[in-house]
């Protein structure tokens, strides 16, 4: 009902000036505040994937909180996890602005914000400054914007030398539509060596990797050869889609904005992904992707997913879309 009330003036604001009023309360609200949420909206369900103990498999996607501001409200808000990022090697501040837009008429949200982050080493700064967490902690690494693709490799190694002691597990991120020639480094050469160096630096920290929607079946099948090659610990099924697919005609004007869909459109793709690799694979999945109901989060789990994320059904329906998919689950 809170939610219900504060989104129309949400909605009035321009997306990412929303996105940031939202980070900037959620990390002031104090330890009184945090208890009364934990109390409204923790639910467990437990399960352990890929060796790490979750409190409950409804967890919060990379890109909301990309530097960790917010760290301790998201448990509070009842995620099971938390993946924060994609962070890059080198501070960068994204695309320019406006790059974030909201279409309310599909349930969806279109960004093409370019992993706008701190960097690496402020991130590990900050984890470290922050003690340990009640849920697991993921952290999605990309590459930066100057790095030529030649030289990923080391971009990415370095963020996981910095950042390993903290994470729960890595979430590799070569599927961003929103930096330029990132999602080459899918295709089978340039994954596998990725892989084997990051996979050689890891240790015992999962590694996991996350795909695009829009890879055809023969494209996912060879990606999914080469982790299982490179001893990958799971899939996070999907990234956003550069397919306009699915969009209501009220939306028609923002329809040719570049970037990323996430949101209702995407509900079904993603499922279709993650079902592929279920079929095709033992490897366990993070299912994310139009998950904007309780509904949608179980049809994901029957598709073959072990845990799930949410971002844009939050954006959406509000703090008590987790607690209310835990509670299905329950």
């Amino acid at each position: 009902m809170s939610y219900r009330l504060v989104r129309p003036w949400l909605f009035r604001r321009d997306a990412e000036a929303a996105h940031e009023w939202t980070l900037c309360r959620l990390a002031a609200l104090p330890p009184v505040a945090l208890a009364a949420l934990r109390r409204t909206y923790a639910r467990s369900a437990p399960r352990t994937v890929f060796g790490v103990r979750f409190p409950n498999p409804v967890g919060l996607a990379a890109g909301l909180d990309k530097d960790g501001r917010a760290l301790h409200a998201w448990p509070a808000l009842g995620v099971g996890f938390i993946e924060v990022g994609t962070v890059t090697r080198h501070a960068q501040p994204g695309n320019p602005a406006p790059r974030l837009f909201r279409l309310p008429a599909s349930g969806a949200v279109i960004n093409r914000m370019g992993f706008n982050n701190a960097g690496a080493a402020a991130l590990a700064a900050r984890l470290d400054a922050l003690g340990p967490l009640p849920v697991p902690l993921g952290i999605s690494l990309g590459k930066s914007k100057v790095t030529p693709l030649d030289e990923a490799v080391e971009d990415y190694l370095f963020s996981l030398r910095a950042l390993r002691r903290y994470a729960d597990y890595v979430a590799v991120n070569v599927s961003s539509p929103n930096t330029p020639g990132l999602r080459s480094l899918q295709d089978r050469p340039a994954l596998a060596a990725l892989l084997a160096a990051l996979r050689a630096e890891a240790g015992p920290t999962p590694v996991l990797v996350k795909v695009a929607p829009d890879l055809t079946d023969q494209a996912l099948g060879e990606l999914l050869e080469v982790c299982t090659e490179h001893g990958v610990a799971g899939l996070v099924a999907t990234n956003t889609t550069l397919s306009r697919d699915g969009l209501a005609a009220a939306d028609a004007d923002l329809a040719a904005e570049a970037g990323g869909l996430s949101g209702r459109p995407l509900t079904e793709r993603a499922r279709e992904v993650v079902t592929f690799i279920a079929k095709r694979s033992e490897l366990p999945v993070i299912g994310v992707g139009g998950i904007m109901t309780p509904d949608d989060a179980l049809r994901m789990f029957d598709a073959g997913a072990s845990l799930v994320q949410v971002y844009t059904g939050l954006i959406y329906a509000g703090p008590a879309l987790v607690r209310r998919i835990v509670g299905e689950l329950r």
